[in-house]
């Protein structure tokens, strides 16, 4: 048994009253007040559950509208796009490079037209849709608006999340494409025009989750997710937004992992950070500075092996995001560590929150956790250790001068390193894999057609192209390309968020948007 926790922060054999000495008003606050700790809604799971979502992208828009269809059905609350790399990427499904990755991980999403079918008879004036895409955010929310004008659905009702959160791709996740100058200016111009023509979207969910899936401790997902916040923050303010205009619809997405009390503990710091630095640093209002986020449970924590123990940790996983106080939620099915989540892996995922939700308790008050000893020790430790990790990148010049430096990779690849000789000496226990093992194989689990799919998927765009106003999309790329040269320097910037859903709407291609952005910006290189 380790006497520390994940992140390393000893744990003593019990805690007492003065372990946890704390101002109540000025450290907790009742849940709704600043500084947050404690929730950020006043009556929290009394008054609304969390929003239940299930991830979901396979192969065609058909197949994965089916899924939330049926997840839906099975009492889902929103809905959570997964897209395949080469939309991630900018890169068309007919393009050379696309060869062998189409719909494979998530959805191929090509042209509007795709997402008509994505979206086909869903209730976008009703239901949230979070979609996690970074360096093509802003044309996959134009996709998502046009297909909802096209309904005759106003923008000012749809409600969602894109992810675009480009910082964390140079540091942990690889799906960029343009500079970091570039790509943030564009983030600014996305909440720009989120906060004027689609208020109740989130422009962007600041990502922890894949840090810590990188192999980061639960200290430097919360760091790294912070002073990547502050420098888009500053990049905004730079741009002539005001705080309170676009900060109440920043949105964060966190992991949680196995260990119960260090995961709560991580969820309550984090709001008393995220809100003091808010309101001390950049003078915003308290709705500015109401942390609001997403939770994933732990992919990197699911295993091959008796892969059915995945169900118990992400109950685990899911009953420490719900006492930590997230307000959405996705639970993992338990054959994600073989392939793609089977419909009935996915359905027991879904019901694992709402037996959370319903059976368990944990909802029935707020922070039931508040005042033990322990957890509040581990919430002012978790955040004494962050903010000093924090300095640290602000002594590099901030999170972009910190990436192009190396320091976050550094710092999580020492964390993954160490944690995996743990693993292989048998300190840190993973049942089923280094103790209490079985020596049995794990299953197999059949896999789609791919090279079929990548056929029909591109077939699919070349009918679109084919027949679509070839003038217009000339036109509109050629907008677009006249435009982006002023994101990649200093002066004024016109807005490029219309022209990419003008472009959307005469149908040019993901591909052919990227394009156009990659000749005014070029691409990033690390170390170059």
């Amino acid at each position: 048994m380790s006497d520390t926790s994940p992140s390393g922060i000893p744990v003593k054999i019990s805690y007492g009253p003065t372990d946890a000495d704390l101002d109540y008003q000025t450290d907790l606050g009742d849940p709704g007040k600043y500084p947050f700790t404690r929730g950020v809604q006043p009556t929290m799971y009394r008054g609304r559950l969390w929003t239940m979502r299930q991830y979901a992208g396979f192969g065609t828009a058909a197949e994965t509208n089916a899924r939330f269809r049926h997840l839906l059905a099975a009492g889902q609350t929103g809905l959570s796009v997964a897209f395949d790399l080469p939309t991630q990427m900018g890169i068309d499904s007919d393009s050379p490079r696309a060869e062998g990755e189409v719909g494979r991980v998530g959805v191929a999403i090509d042209t509007v037209d795709d997402m008509h079918a994505l979206l086909d008879e869903l209730p976008l004036d009703r239901v949230s849709t979070s979609m996690t895409i970074n360096a093509t955010a802003a044309t996959l929310l134009a996709m998502y608006i046009v297909v909802a004008e096209e309904r005759g659905i106003e923008r000012a009702k749809l409600s969602g999340t894109i992810q675009n959160d480009i910082l964390k791709e140079y540091i942990a996740r690889g799906t960029y494409i343009y500079p970091p100058a570039p790509s943030l200016a564009l983030i600014a111009e996305i909440f720009r025009f989120c906060a004027r023509e689609v208020p109740s979207w989130n422009p962007i969910s600041i990502s922890g989750y894949h840090i810590r899936e990188a192999g980061a401790t639960a200290v430097q997902e919360l760091a790294f997710t912070f002073a990547d916040t502050i420098e888009y923050v500053r990049t905004a303010l730079d741009a002539g937004l005001n705080i309170d205009e676009f900060a109440p619809r920043l949105s964060f997405f966190f992991a949680a992992h196995n260990d119960l009390f260090e995961e709560v503990a991580k969820f309550r710091a984090a709001r008393r950070i995220y809100a003091r630095f808010m309101r001390e640093r950049f003078g915003a209002s308290d709705a500015s500075a109401r942390l609001r986020f997403h939770t994933q449970t732990g992919g990197v924590t699911l295993q091959a092996q008796q892969p059915l123990n995945n169900v118990v940790r992400v109950t685990v996983q899911a009953l420490a995001a719900v006492l930590g106080g997230t307000q959405s939620l996705h639970t993992n099915g338990y054959d994600e560590a073989l392939a793609l989540p089977t419909a009935e892996a996915a359905t027991l995922a879904l019901r694992t929150q709402q037996i959370v939700a319903h059976e368990s308790g944990a909802a029935q008050t707020v922070d039931p956790l508040a005042g033990s000893y322990y957890v509040e020790s581990l919430t002012g430790q978790l955040e004494e250790r962050a903010l000093a990790l924090m300095a640290k990148v602000e002594e590099l010049g901030g999170a972009a001068k910190a990436i192009d430096a190396g320091f976050f990779q550094e710092e999580i690849g020492r964390s993954a390193y160490e944690h995996q000789l743990r693993v292989e000496a048998g300190e840190t226990v993973i049942v089923g894999v280094n103790r209490f093992a079985d020596g049995a194989e794990p299953p197999v689990i059949p896999t789609p057609d791919f090279s079929r799919l990548a056929r029909d998927q591109v077939e699919r765009l070349r009918a679109v192209k084919a027949k679509r106003d070839a003038g217009a999309v000339t036109r509109a790329l050629g907008a677009l390309g006249a435009a982006a040269p002023a994101y990649a320097g200093a002066g004024k910037r016109p807005a490029l968020m219309p022209l990419i859903v003008d472009a959307v709407r005469a149908r040019a291609s993901v591909g052919e948007i990227a394009d156009a952005l990659r000749s005014a910006w070029g691409t990033y290189a690390p170390g170059r």
